[in-house]
């Protein structure tokens, strides 16, 4: 039985501290932003404690959120910007390279097509952390360059160049798959 019937009601509970609805908001929304933690980090355990204080962090600042725009958006960011506060802390983000302009942007494209998506995000996520970072923040959570330059505090062309690097790892690896698979 769902106690509260739409998002709003939900949201207007838990800005209210009712544990009952907090632990609704948990049960809709962990699946989904423990997918988006996993990007980040390198293994469940820690993708773990990062939703938890991602959930933390929610829940104290829930009344700040006004209702407009996408909530799950909203607690998405709010993940994103956990894990990035992590990775700095953990001192695992090492982003040095400056852009390079000969890297073609559509690397991978082709190689990508035979591919399911957890095979993709099984070969992201063995990506440097700094590398999955960028790539995590501009291909799967839609940031342009310089916003994520803005919030890793690098160089449009750093991040750029992470990016390209990054997207040159996977079409190796991926290539590599496809060999061995043939």
């Amino acid at each position: 039985m769902q106690l509260y019937k739409d998002e709003f009601s939900l949201i207007e509970a838990c800005k209210q501290g009712e544990r009952k609805a907090q632990f609704e908001l948990y049960r809709r929304y962990s699946g989904k932003l423990y997918s988006v933690a996993m990007r980040y980090v390198s293994d469940s355990e820690k993708a773990a404690d990062l939703l938890q204080d991602s959930f933390i962090k929610i829940f104290r600042s829930i009344e700040m959120f006004q209702h407009t725009g996408s909530f799950e958006g909203w607690m998405r960011r709010i993940v994103v910007n956990t894990a990035l506060d992590e990775l700095r802390k953990a001192g695992k983000m090492t982003l040095v390279y400056e852009y390079d302009e000969r890297m073609p942007d559509h690397y991978y494209v082709d190689a990508l097509s035979e591919m399911t998506t957890q095979e993709i995000l099984k070969e992201v996520q063995k990506l440097s952390p700094g590398y999955r970072t960028v790539f995590n923040l501009y291909v799967i959570e839609g940031y342009s360059h310089q916003e994520i330059g803005q919030m890793l505090n690098i160089s449009e062309g750093t991040s750029k160049s992470q990016l390209a690097r990054a997207k040159g790892i996977l079409k190796n690896r991926i290539e590599k798959l496809q060999r061995l698979s043939s």
